[in-house]
């Protein structure tokens, strides 16, 4: 018996190689053949023994944030992709942080961009749900599970010395107050973003609120009352401009100084941002109440989303409401959204050292229904402060190209962007010298004029930059009108090099002017790095404008951005 074991265990060997060879033969005769080495070498190794899996890659969410809150998210995202998260099958788990505009984000989630975002508000993801029906014919939602990880309330940034002028602190101040200010005081500057902001939408409906004496449950009706009407326009017609959001506004109030605004709409986070750089802001919590900004964080339902992906969302909503993670919303100067966690709790910035009152808002205000928030952007459009625009634009030799191609369809992106057929708009063209001047005219009667100006437009000779922003100056000092906003938009890509009037002469008219006559403000636009800069800056400071810079990537979404001014 032990000797038949024994014989056995010297025979196994031998048979498997073999088995083995003739294995490995039949199937190297077969790569041969076939021309198949990589199958070969494939089925040789795996009967050497088994090999480590490959490792999977990490699966990416990507997720759009608001650019407001930039410091918060893009923290938060590298806290949590630092803790290397892991599917039970063990493929990591990242998110991308993108940063985008909210009314961006809208158009980029119904093209299947992202397949998460988070907003400044709650009040966008209705009209992603509904860009996603009109462009995809969708009766299913494309905004799937959402959470809340932050919250600010809406308030009037002021600087201090103004808000004791009017009482602060011993007065609660409200909407009322800032009107009253605005129209005793003619040096008064205020603003708020336009509709397509929340900030400005927020502010907006509180104004409506404010008219109403309501807290909740406003009604279209409510909205259209000719009561109503009169004291939103009556607050709006003291706008000294508004733009395109209140990030853009709190980076312009740094850089610019105490000249710049003497008040201007924000979330409460702002105002402590701004403290930060050595701005003496405090906030404003309207006496009649404020809305909040809530931050949500919403998974978008697009075709193809993997369930990795949902999973990676699940993690990441988990952490962002985590006591961890709150904490840090606190400490940049957000409110929490876990209510367990205390204000006041170590590390906050909500104090009152930094313009902020953690006892505030005393009321806080209702969001009504979508078709409510619909009727309040259009009767705003009715009720806002009207503008008269003059468009300076070079079309000198420079231009020629993709660069005069570029100018016409911003130029026609400004005109279509402008809503309001009230609106005034003229148009200079300049070149070696000032050939073709439309008068500012309503919208309503010279907005085909302007269509066919702009399709006309062609390149060649010099640069008379100043002469053409003397002429639009001129056109808007000739209207005489100090109950709109008055503003030339102008565009070079070149040096000023033929014009007849000075620049030194030409600032020192338009300081005087403004003091005397009509205020006009220029938004002088560098189209290029050859651009005018020095001059431009000029021409921009004597009026307390702005200089922005173009190239041939950015001129469309410009000019966009500048008709959310007027």
């Amino acid at each position: 018996m032990s000797h038949s074991k024994k014989s056995s265990r010297k025979q196994t060997p031998a048979s498997t190689q073999i088995v083995v060879g003739l294995i490995v033969s039949v199937f190297a005769l077969l790569a041969l053949c076939c021309g198949g080495w990589m199958i070969l070498s494939s089925l040789v190794s795996s009967t050497a023994g088994p090999q480590a899996a490959a490792p999977a890659q990490p699966v990416e969410l990507t997720i759009a944030y608001s650019p407001e809150k930039a410091d918060l998210f893009k923290s938060l995202v590298a806290d949590f992709n630092a803790q290397n998260n892991k599917a039970p099958n063990g493929t990591r788990l990242v998110v991308k942080a993108i940063e985008m505009e909210p009314d961006a984000m809208v158009a980029g989630a119904a093209a299947g961009d992202f397949q998460a975002m988070s907003p400044d508000s709650s009040i966008w993801l209705g009209q992603v749900d509904r860009a996603w029906a009109d462009a995809h014919g969708a009766e299913s939602a494309l905004v799937g599970a959402t959470t809340r990880y932050a919250v600010s309330p809406v308030v009037i940034a002021m600087w201090r010395d103004v808000a004791k002028t009017m009482g602060y602190p011993d007065k609660a101040l409200g909407w009322s107050d800032l009107l009253a200010k605005a129209q005793s005081d003619p040096n008064f500057k205020w603003s708020h973003p336009s509709t397509t902001s929340a900030s400005g939408l927020l502010a907006t409906l509180a104004e409506f609120y404010a008219a109403t004496g309501k807290t909740r449950g406003l009604t279209v009706e409510d909205t259209q009352a000719q009561r109503t009407l009169d004291y939103v326009s009556a607050i709006e017609k003291t706008v000294r401009y508004y733009g395109e959001g209140e990030w853009a506004t709190a980076q312009r109030v740094i850089q610019q100084g105490r000249g710049y605004l003497d008040a201007f709409v924000c979330s409460e986070q702002i105002v402590v941002w701004a403290r930060s750089k050595g701005a003496d802001i405090v906030a404003i919590y309207p006496a009649e109440g404020a809305l909040w900004q809530d931050h949500p964080l919403a998974l978008l339902e697009q075709p193809g989303l993997s369930d990795t992906q949902r999973l990676t969302f699940a993690r990441f909503s988990d952490f962002v409401r985590s006591p961890e993670a709150q904490k840090k919303v606190l400490s940049l100067g957000y409110r929490p959204a876990d209510l367990s966690i205390p204000i006041n709790a170590a590390g906050s910035l909500i104090r009152a050292d930094n313009g902020v009152d953690p006892t505030q808002p005393k009321t806080s205000l209702q969001v009504p229904a979508p078709n409510v928030l619909d009727t309040v952007k259009e009767t705003w459009l009715l009720t806002k402060r009207r503008t008269n625009v003059m468009l300076v634009v070079d079309t000198s030799g420079s231009m020629a190209g993709d660069k005069i191609n570029n100018v016409r369809d911003a130029l026609k992106i400004f005109v279509d962007q402008i809503q309001n057929d009230q609106e005034r708009v003229g148009m200079v063209l300049f070149s070696s010298e000032v050939y073709n001047t439309l008068p500012p005219q309503e919208l309503r009667t010279n907005r085909q004029a302007l269509y066919s100006t702009i399709s006309s437009i062609k390149s060649g000779g010099n640069t008379a930059m100043l002469d053409a922003v003397k002429a639009a100056y001129g056109q808007l000092q000739k209207l005489n009108d100090k109950g709109r906003i008055n503003a030339i938009v102008v565009m070079t890509d070149g040096l000023e090099n033929n014009s007849k009037i000075s620049l030194k002469t030409l600032t020192s008219y338009m300081r005087d002017s403004n003091q005397a006559g009509v205020p006009v403000v220029v938004f002088a636009i560098g189209y290029g790095k050859d651009a005018d800069w020095n001059t431009l800056k000029s021409l921009s400071d004597s009026t307390g404008g702005q200089v922005r810079e173009g190239n041939l990537e950015t001129i469309k979404q410009l000019y966009k951005i500048l008709s959310t001014y007027f």
